[in-house]
């Protein structure tokens, strides 16, 4: 990778706890890979409903050795401010979580949407796992 912290998507990090792929790439920015509180949400969220037990989420997430980072006041109006640049790809407010918090950082962010390639964040580089 680079020099550049590097944050995850809730995509990408299915990605690779599945084993799908792209989960090469994801892997080789681990450990200390950054993670927002909200996309640490919906990855939770998605094991749950493929039936994981919710101690076994946590051991699997813990695991990875993630830095996970609040989603704070200054992150949800950056967010909330993406919506006017983002809305033609029409991205969540996961997604736009994930960008704010990769701006804040200038960092690279790991995702598999597709949706994103068109989104032009400051500071944020977004890069397809596939």
């Amino acid at each position: 990778m680079s020099d550049r912290p590097v944050v995850l998507d809730a995509s990408a990090l299915l990605a690779l706890l599945h084993g799908e792929r792209g989960a090469d790439r994801v892997a080789a920015a681990l450990p200390g890979a950054v993670l927002g509180a909200v996309n640490l949400s919906e990855v939770v969220a998605k094991l749950a409903e493929r039936g994981m037990p919710a101690n076994t989420i946590r051991v699997v997430l813990q695991g990875l050795d993630l830095d996970v980072r609040t989603f704070d006041a200054d992150l949800a109006y950056a967010a909330g401010e993406l919506r006017r640049t983002t809305r033609a790809q029409g991205l969540s407010l996961g997604d736009r979580a994930c960008l704010a918090l990769a701006a804040r950082l200038d960092a690279v962010v790991l995702t598999t949407d597709r949706s994103w390639s068109g989104a032009e964040v400051p500071q944020a580089t977004i890069q397809l796992i596939r």
